[in-house]
């Protein structure tokens, strides 16, 4: 009877779990010429750079490599941590057209090059208008190695609109040029389609 018990409490509390990672919340898409989160939860990282190529930390294990010249000389490159309690849908930050999706699989430990270790799965999506160019960048954990791109080349999004999605922990970083002002800071809190990170100059 108590192994029953304990066994119905699991599954309510993975039940409970999955209902709210899984959730999509309604979101209010603000006016005017900003750009919104691409994801639910924290800031952790703001990276003001103007390299070609730049590596985004991904928690306290694994990275990515992405490049930065082909949004633009100046960048931004603003990481949102979205923990297991965050809704996981991405969307897209501007009103645009898909110029590109490319999808890179992770990779793990490799004792003779540790400097090609713990690459996480990745997709990059860029997304451009007549004002600018941006890069959304879907970044899955090593757990759960799953990222859904709704959108397609080609595709026209609107600001807020539902681009994707990426199971479990994991974390969305944007790349903007700097022309752009910010509007978030180190550990700020965000949603997805609704919190403006930054206004265009």
């Amino acid at each position: 009877m108590l192994l029953e018990i304990i066994i119905s409490v699991l599954a309510l509390l993975i039940a409970s779990f999955l209902l709210n990672f899984y959730r999509d919340p309604k979101r209010t898409i603000p006016t005017g010429n900003n750009i919104v989160s691409p994801a639910d939860g924290r800031v952790i990282s703001i990276i003001d750079t103007t390299v070609r190529e730049i590596t985004v930390s991904k928690g306290m294990i694994g990275k990515i490599r992405t490049m930065t010249k082909d949004i633009s000389k100046e960048c931004y490159v603003v990481s949102i941590f979205m923990s297991p309690l965050d809704a996981h849908i991405n969307r897209a930050p501007i009103e645009g057209t898909i110029k590109s999706i490319r999808h890179a699989n992770g990779k793990f430990f490799k004792a003779y090059d540790l400097e090609k270790s713990f690459e996480n799965e990745k997709n990059e999506i860029i997304i451009e208008n007549k004002n600018m160019k941006i890069k959304v960048i879907q970044i899955a954990g090593f757990l759960a190695r799953r990222i859904l791109c709704y959108a397609k080349v080609e595709d026209k999004v609107n600001k807020g609109q539902k681009i994707g999605m990426i199971a479990l922990g994991s974390q969305a970083t944007i790349i903007m040029p700097k022309s752009v002002k910010l509007k978030i800071k180190i550990n700020d809190k965000v949603k997805a389609g609704e919190s403006i990170i930054a206004d265009l100059k």
